[in-house]
């Protein structure tokens, strides 16, 4: 059936202006092939001990004054369950590389303080450590993702860690944990072997560290059913020559390989760009930026498909986001940074693109969940503000575990220069709740899109779900104005559907 929507006035009231000149966009759907189911890991979340991120972010103690559950707090655990967060990556990042997780176990009296050395240099009391991980994670009703520290720990530390979470005899690292309060062993989704072994996690070969990987592999022992996925530390932005040796190499006890990749306005780590009054070229630059995902995800995906013909082994972006220059009042090392708009649609054109590549890419994480770079939530003591990529998150979260569908795109481009991005991008799939469901981003933050759909399979007449959109490139909500920006109700027969420049749609096709 020919169907082109238009959505009702008055319901862009986050008040997105359409412009004179409009984007032609061309989509066929067909409702009836599906390809690949979109697992839920892919909205995964990283929260890594840095700047406020854990603490105050997350924990804040049983005897704070702000709000808290058994010491986590409880405004930020009813916002991350609303959006419903499916997998929590801990440690780090960098900090797991020089995390000895017996500092974080024991009363919290007893417990070293250290010097984190990666972040900002600032005391780390590791009052959050192995058992209030887990809690926080249940709390949430999400999975875990433990982190190991292979560049300055060693293979006994590493294999001592996973028995001490995962064992169910009486051996002395069970039982220390049942002194320690957990009777049950944790259950752990995904365990890493190491953090960017090519930089921070020890600045390794891809052949020295494949051999360490095969080494600390053997060694990471659990019960029947406790096993996890285990994931090698892999590469960067353009490389694939992690991917490519480790893939190689690497033939048993993998699971996966992470891939890191961050969205600079400017591609310069010394002057990343502005977080917040930043130009349409540095707009434009971003999601240039941005758009290299689908390129690199591309790349590392044939070396998979090359040296793993079967598909056993993943390919999990577990850092990706966008990063910007410090805010000059804080501390640069605290990686604090504002959330507006253009983040919005940053998240959701990367989720369009694993969406894309869904077969191999079955596990990401955002850096990060609280306070630090593209963050859900940020917070002052005790007020908390939810960001546009948290929004565009939970207008997502339909797609966690939905069945793909094949669809066919076509559109504008949207340039500056000799540089060019898609218009548009978009998502299609079926939710576990049997909805078709359509996402659309539009990249130009000046011209509106117009959406030509042709769906076959489906007897589909209206579009009914939520706009993400705003006047301004850098709307974004404060602890002043806390609600400056937020989702708003999008529905409409499907006649014509035009959606505004700079706007993140997701709709149920009904």
């Amino acid at each position: 059936m020919k169907l082109k929507a238009l959505a009702a006035i008055g319901l862009l009231c986050a008040g997105a202006q359409l412009s004179a000149k409009t984007l032609n966009v061309d989509i066929d759907i067909h409702a009836d092939q599906t390809g690949p189911v979109i697992n839920k890991d892919v909205y995964g979340q990283f929260a890594e001990h840095l700047g406020r991120g854990i603490y105050e972010g997350v924990w804040v103690g049983e005897d704070s004054a702000i709000p808290n559950t058994r010491g986590f707090r409880t405004d930020v655990l009813e916002a991350l369950r609303a959006i419903k967060v499916p997998l929590v990556r801990w440690p780090g990042g960098c900090f797991a590389d020089e995390y000895h997780w017996r500092e974080g176990i024991g009363p919290r009296e007893d417990r070293p303080t250290k010097v984190n050395t990666h972040w900002g240099g600032v005391e780390e009391p590791n009052s959050f450590g192995t058992h209030e991980f887990f809690e926080f994670v249940e709390l949430l009703g999400a999975d875990a993702y433990v982190n190991g520290n292979l560049g300055s720990g060693t293979v006994k530390e590493m294999a001592e860690w996973v028995e001490y979470m995962t064992g169910d005899k009486g051996s002395t690292l069970a039982n220390e944990r049942r002194a320690n309060g957990r009777e049950e062993p944790f259950d752990i989704a995904y365990f890493g072997i190491g953090n960017e072994a090519w930089g921070c996690g020890g600045n390794m070969r891809p052949e020295y560290y494949a051999d360490l990987y095969r080494q600390y592999a053997t060694f990471l022992k659990t019960p029947q059913g406790k096993r996890p996925k285990f994931v090698a530390s892999g590469g960067h932005t353009e490389d694939t020559s992690w991917t490519d040796v480790l893939s190689k190499n690497i033939d048993s006890n993998i699971d996966g390989i992470s891939y890191h990749f961050y969205t600079l306005p400017n591609s310069d780590w010394d002057e990343k760009g502005r977080a917040i009054k930043f130009s349409e070229q540095e707009w434009f630059k971003t999601m240039e930026r941005t758009y290299r995902m689908e390129k690199y995800i591309r790349a590392n995906v044939a070396k998979l498909d090359e040296n793993d013909p079967e598909g056993n082994i993943g390919l999990y972006v577990d850092e990706w986001g966008t990063w910007y220059d410090p805010e000059p009042e804080r501390d640069p090392g605290f990686l604090y940074q504002q959330n507006t708009l253009r983040d919005a649609v940053v998240a959701a054109v990367n989720f369009n693109i694993f969406h894309q590549h869904a077969e191999r890419v079955t596990m990401t994480n955002i850096a990060q969940m609280v306070n630090v770079l593209q963050a859900m939530i940020l917070t002052d003591k005790e007020k908390m503000v939810l960001t546009p990529t948290y929004y565009t998150y939970g207008m997502y979260k339909v797609f966690q575990d939905a069945t793909s569908i094949k669809f066919n795109l076509k559109t504008d481009k949207y340039k500056r220069g000799d540089k060019t991005v898609p218009g548009v991008t978009a998502s299609v799939a079926r939710g576990t709740d049997g909805k078709l469901y359509l996402a659309l981003v539009n990249l130009d933050p000046s011209n509106s899109a117009d959406i030509d759909l042709d769906v076959a399979g489906a007897n589909v007449t209206r579009a009914v779900g939520q706009i993400l959109t705003a006047d301004a490139m850098d709307t974004r909500n404060t602890f002043d104005a806390p609600e400056t920006i937020a989702p708003t109700a999008f529905e409409s027969d499907l006649d014509d559907l035009t959606i505004p420049a700079k706007s993140v749609v997701v709709v149920e096709l009904k």
